[in-house]
């Protein structure tokens, strides 16, 4: 097993925490008693698994201060942003837990039929570091109400924030052997995917993660949800407020520092409004505050590591050096702390990293569109397929887009978000599969077919 697990601050640099790694036999001692664990939790009734995700919302509010603070530190969330996402954790745990009636068994063309979602057994997660909390609640909300467990593998760089989850999954009453953290690298993720106490997998990362992680799945013949990447279009129609699209393009390109798989990253402008749109997308982006994620006033902190500033400073200077231009920004600075301020890009020529990949900072591009179909073919002209924002007044053009873009989300009006109550994924290179709303709960069901009951 490699070296300790260290943390170190975005902000800073200090170290924030020392971890050992699980050795082999310990990873398979938490998968044995997750799974014997998970044999009990799925006799409890219903409506007792749900008051325990009551509680373990109730729990994530009383914390959700300290969880906060534990986000900012590891991995630079500006902090109310960071407090929103345990909100809205806890939210999902509500959520769930009104919804026993999803459970309920499903009447068939003859009498006596049913149709039953039952638990599969422990589902392995393995999460990335943007959303600490809510990567990985999302997951656990549905799965604890159906039946299931949760080990867990989050990204290393917030490994506190993974026991602090798990202690408040203890803190609501719910045995912690459903919620094993494990402390691993990817080689041994491999072999948490062969385990026999593993029934199930998802993953929340990239496309080239997600297609190890679903060969060695497929190879197990286990299911898989894959939630990836996304270069999400963000469509501006001729026909908005301007200044007001403008501004919520900007939030919608810097959420968490710009680095969600959801974040607004194309902006396909109609060409009779580019010029201004540019110039008020451009101001607004340049508003943003860029600073200490522990003040109130950031908008923007530094991205999560040196080598992530690394990775975005090599696509941006390809990107130019192949012809675009910065309106705002450019390549990010090299410094101790990895900032990475607002930038727009526009002339970007087809085939460089900001038109075909995600760039996981808060630097835009933007492109001019004639039409409908010329938007379109922008807008699905990526290996990506995650979420697209809509911004029109005309209902034909809306339903339009609604119909045509390859996108698991397709929202008008308002910036991509995910909801509890809401089915999420992509398509394409996103990935496959569903999160969220009753396909959350299906998505690790066995959907059981029962005939000939007696009444």
């Amino acid at each position: 097993m490699a070296g300790a697990i260290l943390v170190h601050a975005p902000h800073g640099g200090e170290l924030l925490g020392e971890y050992a790694r699980q050795e082999a036999h310990e990873v398979n001692a938490a998968l044995a008693t997750a799974a014997a664990a998970q044999r009990a939790w799925r006799e409890v009734e219903v409506t007792r698994r749900a008051q325990a995700l009551r509680a373990l919302a109730r729990v994530l509010r009383e914390r959700r201060d300290d969880l906060a603070v534990l986000a900012v530190r590891e991995m630079a969330k500006p902090i109310t942003q960071a407090r929103g996402e345990v909100e809205k954790c806890a939210a999902c745990c509500d959520w769930y837990a009104d919804r026993t009636a999803l459970l309920d068994p499903a009447r068939g063309p003859e009498d006596g039929d049913e149709v039953r979602l039952a638990p599969l057994g422990v589902v392995f997660a393995i999460m990335p570091w943007n959303f600490p909390y809510w990567q990985v609640v999302r997951v656990l909300a549905p799965a604890l109400l159906l039946g299931n467990a949760v080990a867990l593998k989050h990204a290393e760089q917030v490994t506190g924030c993974a026991l602090a989850l798990h202690d408040a999954v203890a803190a609501a009453g719910i045995d912690a052997a459903l919620f094993p953290v494990l402390r691993i690298d990817h080689d041994a993720a491999a072999q948490v995917i062969a385990s026999p106490h593993v029934a199930a997998v998802t993953l929340t990362g990239s496309d080239r993660a997600g297609a190890t992680v679903a060969a060695l799945a497929g190879r197990a013949l286990k299911p898989v949800v894959l939630e990836l990447g996304g270069s999400d279009p963000f469509i501006v129609w001729h026909d908005v407020d301007i200044d007001a699209v403008a501004d919520a393009a900007a939030g919608a390109r810097c959420l968490n520092n710009g680095q969600s798989c959801i974040a607004a990253k194309r902006f396909l402008v109609h060409a009779d409004v580019h010029d201004p749109f540019l110039e008020a997308f451009t101001a607004a982006m340049a508003r943003r505050r860029v600073g200490d994620p522990r003040d109130e006033r950031t908008d923007v902190g530094p991205l999560v590591t040196p080598a992530a500033r690394d990775g975005v400073r090599e696509q941006v200077q390809r990107t130019l050096d192949a012809g675009a231009r910065a309106v705002l920004g450019g390549v990010p600075p090299v410094h101790h702390v990895p900032w990475c301020p607002p930038g727009v890009v526009v002339d970007i020529p087809d085939g460089t990293p900001l038109a075909d990949d995600e760039l996981f900072a808060p630097v835009a591009g933007v492109w001019r569109v004639r039409d409908l179909d010329d938007a379109v073919r922008r807008a699905n002209g990526t290996r990506f397929g995650l979420g697209a924002s809509v911004w029109t007044h005309d209902a034909a053009i809306a339903r339009a887009f609604a119909q045509r873009l390859d996108a698991g989300s397709v929202m008008i009006n308002r910036p991509v978000a995910s909801d509890p109550a809401l089915p999420f994924g992509g398509v394409k290179a996103s990935g496959h599969g569903r999160e969220l709303g009753d396909a959350g709960l299906r998505a690790f069901a066995n959907v059981r077919t029962v005939r000939g009951l007696m009444r």
